[in-house]
């Protein structure tokens, strides 16, 4: 009788257990029909060129990803959890896990490259450990009709890294997504009011005598207020692209984001700036810079949704030449089956001037084509029609 009474008294507590954490299996898997193509005019020696491109992708509408999330009761208003969300090609079956392992080295193995964290939360917020979406790029994506996905998205969240390969310098590693860091967030009781503030470790190795590079580096925040139909925020984050004794490059974002919810339509807009500071250890120090703004807007209509954005983006690249601009319009609709199942289809015209400020291409060399159609062509257009399903 005793050790029946011991047995269940084990099962009640393993049961009690269990009911404080929970784990879950999501996932998005989004494949589509695209087409690009692009025409440059007056190619030197060669006239007028067009290129064009057929392809099955994926991502038009969400991301696709599959990840695993959980949360535990720790009591007393505490909570621990984590996340592990890796991006999927399932248009090829790869799966999709290019990412950053630290903020200067890339890795074609990561899985988990979307989103790796472990977290503590409570009353006083949230701190958060991992690779996580930077405070800038937020606005990039949440203040986007396309969600910076598919052709249709903005020409804001392309043209950063653009600059940077035109001027020689490697890319921004920390720009959509930061490795190694270390984030808080406000708890969400705050009347509307929330924010975040990140900051990543460069990791780089610091040797007596030798030179210290703080290349990887990242720090931002961001802090917004929503409220019924309205949401707008603020972010600035500032990273260290490249570290060596010859030159330093550092990227400074700042953007505004805004949406406005009237029931029959939804609208958005953001401002952006993109600083480069490319300082050399000589003489010949260049502050190349992007200005951009994007308006666009959702209608709901039955079950479905159209979406409309224009965005804009013009560089200023503090050196001899024409300052490159770049112009874009989208469209598109989505009509929902069901909550986890919709159709979607987007069209995109790109018009570049002085060879654009974009990045992507409107056809790629071999492989699944680019997923924007911008590039350095004069006109690009681009269409997407897929379907999308969450799990």
């Amino acid at each position: 009788m005793k050790k029946s009474l011991v047995a269940l008294a084990t099962l009640a507590l393993a049961g009690a257990a269990s009911a404080q954490s929970s784990v879950t299996l999501f996932g998005i898997v989004d494949a589509g029909v695209s087409y690009y193509d692009a025409k440059t005019k007056d190619v030197p020696g060669v006239g007028s060129v067009k290129s064009k491109q057929w392809g099955l992708t994926n991502s038009g509408y969400n991301s696709s990803r599959i990840g695993f999330r959980g949360t535990e009761d720790l009591g007393g208003g505490l909570a621990a959890g984590f996340w592990l969300e890796g991006a999927l090609g399932n248009d090829n079956g790869t799966n999709g896990g290019t990412g950053y392992t630290s903020g200067t080295t890339v890795s074609s193995t990561i899985f988990f490259n979307r989103r790796s964290t472990v977290s503590l939360s409570g009353g006083f917020g949230e701190v958060r450990l991992g690779r996580d979406f930077t405070p800038t790029f937020w606005n990039d994506t949440t203040f986007d009709p396309f969600g910076t996905n598919g052709v249709g998205t903005n020409i804001i969240n392309n043209t950063h890294n653009s600059v940077l390969s035109a001027l020689g310098s490697p890319v921004d590693n920390n720009y959509v997504r930061s490795s190694n860091s270390v984030g808080y967030f406000l708890p969400p009781n705050l009347g509307g009011f929330y924010g975040q503030l990140q900051y990543a470790f460069h990791e780089n190795t610091s040797t007596d005598g030798a030179f210290k590079s703080k290349g990887g580096q990242y720090a931002g925040g961001r802090f917004g207020y929503a409220n019924g139909p309205l949401d707008v925020a603020v972010a600035y984050g500032q990273g260290i692209t490249t570290d060596t004794a010859a030159l330093e490059v550092q990227a400074k974002t700042l953007n505004l984001g805004a949406s406005y919810d009237l029931g029959m339509v939804k609208l958005f807009g953001e401002l952006s700036q993109v600083k480069n500071s490319f300082d050399f250890a000589g003489p010949g120090d260049i502050d190349p810079k992007i200005n951009g703004f994007l308006l666009g807007a959702t209608a709901p209509i039955g079950a479905g949704l159209i979406r409309v954005s224009y965005s804009q983006a013009k560089a200023d690249l503090d050196t001899v030449g024409a300052d490159p601009k770049s112009q874009k319009f989208a469209i598109g609709y989505v009509h929902n089956l069901s909550k986890r199942t919709a159709l979607y289809t987007t069209y995109a015209f790109i018009k570049n001037k002085n060879y654009g400020v974009g990045t992507g291409g409107a056809v790629t060399a071999g492989g699944s084509p680019s997923y924007n159609v911008l590039g350095t062509a004069d006109r690009a257009n681009g269409f997407d029609f897929g379907i999308r399903h969450s799990f």
